[in-house]
């Protein structure tokens, strides 16, 4: 049984190739499988510029970068029960991931399926901090990938040759 999935997606991005929201929502609800029955959350498709301040402001980074999670912190003096099955927002640079898949010899779907999935263990509460938290968040994406029909996101020789 599929999760139930409230997922809106904010294209602000103009990029050409952005992945369709009823997509989005199935790598999500594949994702969430067996983790979390019910979820809302957004996805911002942005362009480098927005990325960039983002990761500026988040994470006190320089320049745009693929995904960035935004996990729902619950206000103070707000009941669990309150607040539905937010489960956060994604940001996704589309520039970003569309570059990074052509230097990595991938489909750009395939690598917007990656940055979803990333994403979306983040927003579960998933992390790469250390190097076994690291290794048990890849091994996770790669199961969840093969699942969706895409082979190993980490070892790129797997893929095979790989349409631009």
């Amino acid at each position: 049984m599929s999760a139930d999935i409230r997922l809106v997606v904010q294209d602000v991005s103009g990029a050409q190739g952005v992945p369709s929201a009823a997509v989005m929502q199935a790598w999500v609800s594949e994702t969430l499988q067996g983790r979390r029955p019910r979820a809302e959350l957004t996805v911002r498709v942005v362009d480098e510029a927005e990325s960039a301040e983002l990761n500026r402001t988040w994470r006190e980074r320089e320049g745009p970068t693929n995904v960035l999670s935004f996990p729902f912190a619950l206000p103070p003096g707000l009941a669990d029960a309150d607040i539905g099955d937010i489960l956060g927002d994604l940001v996704i640079c589309a520039g970003v991931v569309t570059r990074e898949a052509r230097e990595q010899d991938k489909t750009s779907e395939a690598h917007w399926a990656h940055m979803l999935v990333h994403g979306t263990l983040h927003l579960l509460g998933y992390d790469h901090q250390d190097d076994q938290q690291a290794q048990d968040m890849e091994q996770l994406e790669i199961t969840i990938m093969a699942r969706l029909g895409y082979a190993d996101p980490y070892h790129r020789a797997l893929e095979g040759p790989q349409q631009a």
